[in-house]
């Protein structure tokens, strides 16, 4: 009886494992507001990056406006591949970051270490 307790437990972990990881979770989502030809979004770094989404009017300049909180040395840094940007974040500060929108689509960021991801998109 212990063992399929044990079976039936470890099923679970199991599950839950791959439904943390692999599974579709809730994605905060922000659409930048034009305020004097201008787009700015701000993105809270604290155990990831809040919002996760931020769709931006394409050929409007845009800023993000990065204020990491957490002290992890993973999320000292944000990456936009496509854009050729590899800033770093100091704790405690807000760091602006303009984006070129003049070519829509979606693109990914992530910290310095790929662990955590945010996706621009461009409309």
């Amino acid at each position: 009886m212990s063992q399929i307790i044990v079976v039936i437990a470890g099923l679970l972990v199991i599950g839950f494992i791959a439904w943390w990881f692999f599974g579709k979770h809730a994605v905060a989502t922000v659409e930048a507001q034009v305020e004097d030809q201008t787009q700015t979004v701000d993105v809270k770094v604290l155990g990831g990056y809040s919002p996760e989404r931020v769709v931006l009017k394409q050929g409007v300049p845009a800023v993000l406006n990065f204020t990491r909180e957490d002290p992890s040395s993973c999320l000292d840094r944000v990456v936009f591949p496509d854009f050729g940007i590899n800033q770093p974040l100091p704790k405690g500060e807000t760091e602006a970051i303009k984006i070129d929108t003049s070519k829509p689509g979606e693109y990914t960021w992530a910290c310095g270490m790929d662990m955590f991801h945010g996706q621009l998109v461009i409309e």
